[in-house]
């Protein structure tokens, strides 16, 4: 009996950390920890919960959108067009919404405030650049092919990653 007690206790501690979707619970200043796919190492995570409160100015009510927090914590990609994908027949864009963590420091003297994309599909030698000028903020990024995409992001000195999924085609 106190092995099916102990079996039991830990199912139902395994099942409390986890939301409904499988996934761990949010934390809403900054990334929870990515789900890992194995097979292809992207560890994409669309959250869907509210926006950190760093990364919500200029959102009017309930501050909840499809977002993707790089795994420095660093920046969130607010994605209006979720999800994203390779071919949209239905006259959408991949708009990401860039929102970087407030800088704690000055950024070095004369770093570009450019964000800088360079993207790298998973599992091969495909690369793709893309700059938002100015720094975080509005952007419509597409990839030329469906798949896991590993993005390094740089602006003002700083840097992040994160992976970002894109469908063949829009449902």
């Amino acid at each position: 009996m106190v092995t099916w007690g102990r079996f039991l206790l830990g199912s139902v501690l395994l099942l409390a950390g986890c939301t409904a979707s499988g996934q761990p619970a949010t934390n809403a200043d900054g990334p929870a920890t990515a789900s890992v796919n194995t097979a292809t190492g992207c560890a994409a995570r669309v959250e869907t919960g509210s926006l950190p409160d760093w990364a919500d100015e200029g959102f009017h009510g309930d501050t909840r959108a499809p977002h993707v927090f790089g795994a420095r914590g660093e920046i969130v990609a607010v994605l209006f067009g979720n999800p994203l994908a390779q071919v949209r027949s239905d006259g959408s864009n991949n708009k990401i919404l860039w929102v970087a963590r407030p800088a704690t420091t000055s950024p070095a003297p004369g770093a570009s405030t450019t964000l800088e994309i360079t993207a790298t599909l998973d599992g091969t030698d495909t690369t793709v650049t893309h700059e938002v000028a100015g720094g975080p903020g509005p952007s419509i990024i597409d990839m030329p092919e469906a798949g896991c995409w590993h993005l390094d992001l740089r602006w003002a000195g700083r840097t992040d990653t994160m992976d970002l999924v894109y469908a063949d085609r829009k449902p």
